[in-house]
């Protein structure tokens, strides 16, 4: 039997190796359109691959997958992030837990993950083909597939799957088209905000530990630390509210307010209560050298002369009305975004094959036996935090079991 995986990344890897242990007898081939197999697990976390999360501070499954939610939260029970933690550590990685939750190698090094993937696919036979970029995967008529490659040449398999990752334009899908499934139009996800030529763009490389970002008229709010960039605003605060907000600034063409608390969860009052301290208990000195304890220097001051305040004004020149314009600026600061960066080299993306496609426990194709998803093609997508590495590996998992069960049945 011949098992074809359509790309080389985290889920593919994973379902390979998955499947590989499981039906030995089995011919499985991976087919990578780029030069080199697992290339954004290489870059993800900075290059330390954040390759799952210990859940420990996720409030609920939609706080950390605000697509699709409700199917991780099945599939994890089948492979969870302790799961994932003893497969890597048996196949010889040890791995850390970070106070934020998140989990990495010791090493600290991404190539950790990748040479440990790439030593077990080889170590268990599965063919790897580089630069094999499939246009076409067709259903049969007896049952199998032919996927069509660029070079002209068809490949058969009786079984595919399918883990080409997230594709920032509909066209990404058209290999799919023979199969006529249903697709949700992608939106790019994760990416920082621009600010262009914001006063807070030259106090790039600043980083507030705890921050509330939201766009004012929706429900859209994430918390966290933000940073301070040179086009704009970044950092996981940022990060989670485009995932969050992924569609919604799609429609409006990335052009929107955008509400920041610099004090994260604090109200409007607790502010003010805190600059009613500071006002009572140094009257003489000046604004600049007294402020609160979250912010630096440089900011409190770009924060005071957008508040029209004068940094070397001492404490008691604040009338108390201007105590009170300032923490309402300061809860409530709103801003003008202007476009979009991308983040760095991990883009990821909402939107793919759409969910109603798909078995749930197993992630068959509902119309098509022999036909599975996993990873970011689909129409899942996840917050920062290794929770798209974990979506991965989990539904990597579930697609080899589920193969390995229907073939193994008499």
């Amino acid at each position: 039997m011949h098992i074809a995986i359509i790309g080389a990344g985290a889920a593919g890897c994973f379902c390979a190796i998955e499947l590989a242990q499981r039906l030995p007898h089995a011919v499985i081939s991976v087919y990578e359109r780029a030069g080199k197999p697992l290339a954004k697990v290489a870059v993800t976390g900075g290059g330390r691959c954040n390759l799952t999360n210990t859940f420990e501070g996720v409030r609920s499954m939609e706080s950390a997958y605000p697509h699709g939610a409700r199917l991780m939260k099945r599939l994890l029970r089948e492979f969870s992030h302790d799961d994932v933690c003893r497969w890597f550590e048996q196949a010889g990685v040890r791995l850390v837990a970070q106070e934020d939750h998140c989990v990495f190698p010791v090493s600290q090094d991404a190539m950790e993950i990748v040479h440990t993937l790439t030593r077990l696919m080889r170590q268990h036979g599965v063919r790897l083909f580089t630069h094999a970029r499939v246009t076409r995967i067709a259903h049969a008529d007896d049952g199998t597939y032919s996927i069509g490659m660029a070079d002209g040449s068809t490949v058969q398999a009786q079984c595919v799957v399918v883990t080409t990752g997230g594709s920032p334009k509909l066209s990404g899908l058209d290999m799919l088209q023979p199969l006529s499934l249903e697709v949700v139009p992608p939106a790019p996800s994760l990416f920082s905000l621009c600010l262009p030529n914001h006063p807070l763009c030259q106090l790039m490389g600043t980083v507030v530990d705890e921050v509330t970002a939201s766009i004012p008229g929706t429900k859209f709010r994430a918390s966290g630390p933000l940073l301070l960039t040179h086009w704009g605003l970044s950092g996981p605060a940022i990060l989670r509210l485009s995932s969050y907000a992924a569609r919604y600034l799609q429609e409006c063409d990335y052009q929107s307010r955008l509400a920041l608390n610099w004090f994260g969860d604090a109200s409007e009052a607790e502010v003010l209560a805190l600059l009613q301290d500071l006002w009572q208990r140094h009257p003489q000195k000046q604004l600049q050298s007294v402020y609160p304890p979250c912010l630096n220097s440089r900011l409190w001051h770009c924060l005071l002369e957008l508040c029209q305040q004068r940094p070397a004004a001492r404490w008691s020149e604040l009338h108390p009305k201007h105590l009170v314009r300032l923490s309402a600026m300061l809860s409530h600061h709103v801003l003008s975004v202007s476009g979009k960066n991308r983040f760095k080299e991990e883009f990821v993306t909402c939107g793919g094959v759409a969910l109603s496609n798909v078995a749930p426990s197993t992630l068959e194709s509902r119309r098509h036996a022999g036909l599975y998803f996993a990873g970011e093609v689909l129409d899942v997508d996840a917050v920062t935090g290794g929770f798209n590495l974990q979506a991965a590996w989990t539904m990597g998992y579930v697609v080899a079991k589920s193969i390995a069960a229907a073939r193994l049945l008499p």
